[in-house]
Formats: structure tokens, sequence, C-alpha cells
């Protein structure tokens, strides 16, 4: 149960939830098994969901375990399903120990990337199913009816965790549920991007890169003002977002979701295209650090009002 009590700064609820989202999920996504290559996948997303589930019950997984069960999920997937990027675009290549390296990296980001967006009812799930669906997209658009049909099961698991979640929040992800969906898109975006050529990697990194980037300015923004990375704080883009726009749980989703969609859809529509990509992305970043700076100078003035 997540203690709606519970003085953290990413609590934003006003009764104590399941955190069980993703035992539901990867239930879902066990339909998988009826194709070749999602019987690939069965190891690797059971080992990514346990890296959060046993925290979710007991809080009795230290950092340090965690994290190899982590790793040790990106190096099966990518044993099983041979999905290492070594070509960047661009001309840019990687030799094939760097890949695998460069690879479990992704992998292992982007699940920690969707656990650190899952604040409010429907944003992570929400933000994993417009993956999903530009996924299938592109799969699809490659004739690869066995990954098309893999993603449409992880879509489908997912809506039906989004349902309970959004908008009123009748059961939470946990970090099992999202560390299993982190997992889920990135295996899929690296297998995609390794095994066609037609798909770019930077096409890749655009899609995902809300979660991405909210990691990363997070670090940078951290380390500035002299704090850990790993210390949480009330400071996240949703976090502003709330406080300074919506005032509401499931509205701030909206919010982001709707924000980040139009980036989505041009990526979507230029799957081939590294430049067009990489300048999505970046407009991306420009766009989310002036919202950024603005709601963070409005929340100052706020709390710097005498009381």
């Amino acid at each position: 149960m997540d203690d709606a009590d519970h003085d953290k700064p990413q609590n934003f609820h006003s009764e104590s939830t399941p955190r069980s989202g993703g035992i539901g999920i990867i239930l879902g996504m066990l339909f998988i098994m009826l194709f070749p290559l999602g019987i690939k996948f069965i190891l690797p997303l059971t080992l990514a969901f346990f890296s959060g589930i046993f925290e979710d019950f007991h809080n009795s997984l230290s950092p340090k375990l965690r994290l190899s069960l982590q790793v040790l999920a990106a190096l099966s997937a990518i044993w099983f399903t041979d999905s290492v990027v070594t070509y960047l675009g661009l001309g840019i290549s990687m030799p094939y120990a760097i890949a695998i390296l460069f690879s479990t990296f992704a992998i292992v980001g982007m699940m920690n990337a969707v656990n650190i967006i899952d604040g409010f009812n429907g944003l992570a799930s929400g933000i994993i199913l417009l993956i999903l669906l530009s996924f299938a997209i592109t799969s699809y658009d490659q004739n690869n009816m066995e990954v098309f049909t893999i993603v449409l099961t992880a879509a489908g698991a997912t809506l039906g965790f989004f349902i309970l979640n959004f908008p009123k929040g009748k059961i939470f992800l946990g970090d099992g549920g999202a560390y299993l969906l982190g997992f889920i898109v990135a295996i899929i975006g690296i297998f995609l991007a390794s095994k066609y050529e037609s798909v770019s990697p930077w096409y890749i990194l655009a899609i995902f890169i809300y979660p991405v980037w909210e990691v990363l300015f997070s670090i940078i923004r951290k380390l500035y003002i002299g704090l850990s990375p790993m210390k949480p704080d009330a400071y996240h883009f949703h976090m502003l977002v709330y406080r300074q726009v919506t005032h509401s749980n499931p509205l701030t989703s909206l919010f982001i979701i709707v924000s980040i969609l139009p980036f989505m859809t041009l990526s979507t529509i230029y799957p081939n295209k590294s430049i067009t990509n990489i300048a999505i992305a970046f407009c991306f970043i420009v766009f989310y650090l002036i919202l950024y700076y603005y709601l963070y100078k409005k929340d100052l003035k706020i709390l710097q009002k005498p009381q």
C-alpha cells in the first residue's frame, strides 16, 4: 500500500492505494508467449519486474541489488533477442562490445526514467501507451507482424491498468510496474532500431525524450544546487505543472501528455530520418526548459510571499 499520510515530496494522493498495478500488467503480458519472439522476452521481463515488486511489498531490496537485477534483465534481453544498437545513424558506428554496454545503459536508464515520471494518475502509463502506439505503427510499416502483435499485447495490458489508474487512481504502478513498462518499451525500441535500417535510433530517442530528459535534467539540476541526484525533491516538471497550472492530479497528466503528443506524432511520421528526430528532440528540450523556468520562477515567488 502507498500510504497517503507518508510525508514525501511525490505524495499527491489523499487515500492509501495499492502499489500492485505491475502484477496485472505482467500477467497480461504473458500472452506474448504465444509468439516465438515473445517467449524470449519472458525471463528478462520477469527480472525487470522483480527488480521493483519486492520493493513495493517489503521495501527490502538494496539499491545495488535492484540495479543488478535491472542490468541482468537488460543483458538477458540483449542475449536472447540479439537487440544491440551498433549504428547510430549519421555515419556513426560503435564496436559490438561498446554497443552492448550502450544498449544495457539505455534499457536500465529507461526503466528508471519511467519510475521517475510516475507521479500522477495516468502519467507514466499514458506516456507508455503513446510510445507503444508509435511502435505499433512503425512495426506494422516494417511488416513485422510478430513485433506488432507483441506491442499490441503490451499496450492492452497497460491499458487495463490505465483504466483503473486514470483519473481516480484506484491502483498505482509501483516500482515493479514502472520498471516493467520502461523495460518493455526500451527493448522493443532497441530491437526495431537494431533490425531495420529504416528505423533510426534517433527516432527511438525522440519518442523517449520526455522521460529521458526528465532524468538528465533532474540530475543536472540537483548537482547544480548541491543535492544528491538520488535524493527526491519537489521540483520535477510534473510537480511544478501540478502546483502552478492544473492543481489537479489527473489534469496534470493530461496537460503533459497533450503537450508531448505533437513531438511524438512528428517522430512517428519520420522514423527513418535521424536529423529530423534530433531536431524534434532538441525542440522538445527547448520547450521543456522554457516552461520549466517559467513555472519554477512562479513557484519561487509564491513561496517567498509573506504569509
